[in-house]
């Protein structure tokens, strides 16, 4: 399986589908959920020093003996650790965790206001260190990136936040790409909530498709780097199993009129 990729505003490539590892009731099921992915094909793992789960997720590549540059691994500092020095000390908390000495992506959670500037600080840090390959965001909306940008020297590679049909916000698509900030999308399946909707069913039907493989594959029609979740090995097969298909751009019109701001995260405009 040949999954496509992107290539950063720093030149790093970065695969456009891989596996989310937030499972914080299943955390003994992760190592086993990623030697799946990886062997499904999938070469992007996203994990976090919150979701508890970095050792297992270690413990998955070194038993698959891929090759440490053929797997793509995303890492984030939480919201308890931010601020210079201690996101210096929980991002070498997190290597250590990991067994690597360089992570490919590392993220900020969430922008903790009172934080969040020394934060980006560590990050650019450790990115001219050579420790990150590319470093970027997760949760940020426009204004907390007009803040960052007052002061940032890097640019963010990546911005990650919630993108389903239900919380579609094209403008945070376009403002990402006209600062060259490639989106990330998690929870594209919505945690399930969302599998039975009857517009989604008829539209999965057309292509022979669960309503779940529908999910993942708009998000990767707009051109969004998708992580959805799984610890269940055909579920983790199926998710992948989304690049023989296209949806038509009348389908894709129909899943962007869905928008409901339902989320399974809160919503950063929330956070001043």
């Amino acid at each position: 399986m040949n999954i496509p990729v992107t290539t950063l505003n720093n030149g790093v490539e970065m695969p456009m589908l891989g596996l989310g590892v937030y499972a914080p009731s299943h955390n003994s099921e992760v190592q086993q959920a990623v030697e799946w992915a990886l062997e499904a094909g999938c070469r992007l793992i996203d994990t976090a020093s919150a979701y508890g789960n970095e050792r297992q997720v270690a413990d998955a590549l070194q038993a698959t003996n891929l090759p440490r540059n053929e797997v793509f691994i995303t890492t984030k500092v939480w919201n308890d650790d931010q601020g210079y020095d201690r996101t210096l000390r929980a991002f070498e908390r997190s290597l250590e965790r990991l067994r690597i000495d360089v992570v490919d992506l590392y993220l900020i959670h969430w922008p903790v206001q009172e934080h969040r500037r020394d934060t980006w600080k560590a990050l650019e840090k450790i990115y001219a260190d050579g420790r990150a390959r590319a470093i970027g965001v997760s949760n940020y909306y426009q204004a907390h990136l007009d803040e960052l940008f007052e002061q940032a020297n890097v640019t963010p590679a990546v911005n990650q936040f919630e993108f389903s049909p239900y919380c579609y916000l094209p403008d945070v698509l376009d403002y990402c790409r006209q600062k060259n900030i490639k989106p990330e999308g998690y929870a594209p399946l919505v945690r399930g909530e969302k599998q039975n909707d009857p517009r989604l069913v008829a539209i999965a039907e057309k292509y022979g498709k669960s309503t779940y493989q529908l999910l993942v594959r708009w998000s990767l029609q707009h051109d969004v780097i998708t992580i959805p979740k799984s610890v269940k090995k055909e579920r983790i097969q199926a998710n992948f199993d989304v690049l023989d298909f296209e949806i038509s751009e009348e389908d894709m019109a129909t899943m962007n009129t869905f928008y409901d701001n339902t989320r399974v995260a809160p919503d950063p405009r929330d956070i001043p």
